[in-house]
């Protein structure tokens, strides 16, 4: 099939390095590997393009310039446009819109209506009310109208967690029957287990890929390093992989716990580096602090395909993603004793992170790949009716 992928957001850029563009590189990858050609469509595209992506077709139209939060969203509604009319006028006859779902977007809905096809809506999050809890929404009857038309026309509601799916199918009750749960996945090619031989460091390493934002509990992690490395006989490293507003404040605090030097803050990636430094970890950390969670972790599977055993905080899908201690070990969320304690029961036994490593990386082969996700949901798509 021919694929026309439409991206809204001007938050998310196709070749950026944050974990939604990773998912959106993925999600191409995927779509490729299963013999389908992609076409992008976005407002934002970045400059971290992947070697294996360089001949990726992407069609760009630059979001309008605002002066406030408000006018924004107007110019981001216009790009969505746009864009919906980009695909219509493009020379290639596509078979399938895919759209990820973007606050005050129609360009799916749109493009879909236009050209006869159906439209597969990938749905991440209940975006109007995280824009209301941790941004500014300021025309919450449009981004609400807007995504009733996209539910609303959508063949299949891609959503990635039960969570998700739930509050798609109270948003829109039509709709609800063609929501379904497919969790984020991990490319098993991209990323595997280090080979021993080729660690640069011998010093024993616990580690965190992620956007450095309040959310994903980074402070918590570094509290409980300080605990778990209290003697200076612990030849102990902290490696944090990630950007973010927290930035400033975890390198603060790092200082005053006494584990500066111990800890090595790299920044943002890009993605085709991330797997050399997951690498060098023994292991990784989802210190994910209380409250909702209706995500599907993007960097825990990418852990479980690097074969390392894995702490994270007992919320949302990760018990069962990680099994009953099968894949790593569960701590109550915003513990940083509890995490500690974790932390020193794996560092004080290789054979033990041996064995979940080993099942991690089993289960993300076998359970977790993109192409089988992608999978899932075309093989929906089979025999659909298009209006």
């Amino acid at each position: 099939m021919r694929i026309a992928y439409l991206l809204a957001d001007p938050g998310i850029g196709v070749f950026g390095t944050k974990g939604a563009s990773v998912h959106v590189q993925e999600v191409v990858r995927a779509l490729i590997a299963l013999g389908h050609q992609v076409t992008v469509f976005c407002v934002r595209s970045d400059e971290s393009v992947p070697p294996d992506l360089e001949d990726l077709e992407v069609v760009r139209v630059p979001l309008g310039r605002a002066a406030d939060a408000a006018e924004r969203e107007v110019r981001v509604a216009e790009a969505a446009r746009a864009l919906a009319a980009a695909a219509v006028a493009h020379p290639d006859s596509f078979d399938l819109v895919y759209e990820r779902y973007s606050l005050f977007s129609t360009a799916g809905e749109e493009a879909s209506r236009a050209l006869g096809i159906p439209l597969v809506l990938e749905v991440n999050a209940p975006l109007i009310e995280e824009q209301r809890t941790h941004r500014e929404l300021h025309d919450a009857e449009a981004a609400l109208a807007a995504t009733l038309r996209q539910f609303r026309r959508a063949e299949v509601l891609v959503c990635v967690s039960a969570q998700v799916a739930r509050w798609a199918g109270t948003m829109c009750p039509e709709a609800a029957g063609r929501a379904v749960v497919v969790p984020n996945g991990v490319d098993v090619t991209r990323i595997c287990p280090a080979q021993p031989s080729l660690r640069r460091d011998a010093r024993f390493t616990v580690g965190f890929v992620g956007t450095l934002k309040p959310w994903h509990g980074t402070e918590v992690l570094l509290e409980a390093f300080a605990r778990a490395c209290r003697s200076a006989a612990d030849d102990w490293r902290l490696d944090i992989c990630g950007a973010g507003p927290e930035l400033a404040a975890l390198r603060e605090r790092a200082h005053a716990l006494g584990i500066a030097e111990r800890t090595v803050f790299r920044g943002a990636l890009p993605p085709h580096r991330v797997p050399e430094m997951l690498a060098g970890l023994d292991i990784a950390v989802a210190p994910y602090p209380p409250g909702p969670h209706y995500f599907s972790p993007l960097k825990v599977y990418e852990y479980l395909a690097a074969g390392l055993p894995v702490v994270a905080s007992a919320v949302g899908d990760l018990p069962a993603l990680l099994g009953d201690g099968e894949r790593g070990l569960l701590v109550p969320p915003g513990d940083p004793a509890a995490l500690a304690s974790s932390l020193r029961i794996l560092a004080a036994d290789p054979a033990l992170r041996a064995r979940m490593g080993a099942s991690a990386r089993a289960a993300a082969v076998a359970e977790h790949s993109w192409t089988g996700r992608c999978a899932q949901w075309l093989g929906l798509l089979e025999g659909v009716p298009v209006p």
